[in-house]
């Protein structure tokens, strides 16, 4: 059964940083997409980061560019996300997900998600 598992939540202040880790088990991911995204209380889901298969591609949303870096290890089968001078509009609920491509990735067209880490920013 496939799953994925996010930690390194948790709360900062604005301007700080955090690392999220997702392990992905069940089977290997290495020949899809994997990303994060994150939905706040009362608003629709957002993507985040998508990197390719191979590391070799990767997006980030306009918001977060410059600031989030995210990261794979195939071998591992893990996705990271550094997070950087995080701002209180970046506090919401962040989950690691998988799917085909990066293009579906993007537009949030995920075969599997995990719970998600909560992230907290405070002013």
């Amino acid at each position: 059964q496939e799953q994925l598992v996010e930690s390194g939540g948790g709360l900062v202040q604005a301007g700080g940083s955090l690392r999220l880790s997702c392990v992905a088990s069940g089977r290997t991911f290495s020949k899809d997409a994997m990303g994060w995204y994150r939905q706040a209380p009362g608003k629709e889901r957002e993507f985040v980061a998508a990197i390719s298969y191979n590391g070799g591609i990767t997006y980030y949303a306009n918001s977060v560019k410059g600031r989030f870096t995210i990261s794979r290890d195939n071998p591992k089968n893990t996705v990271s996300l550094q997070m950087n001078s995080l701002q209180p509009g970046d506090t919401a609920s962040y989950h690691c997900a998988v799917s085909r491509d990066t293009v579906r990735m993007r537009g949030l067209q995920l075969d599997y998600w995990g719970q998600g880490t909560q992230v907290t920013v405070s002013s």
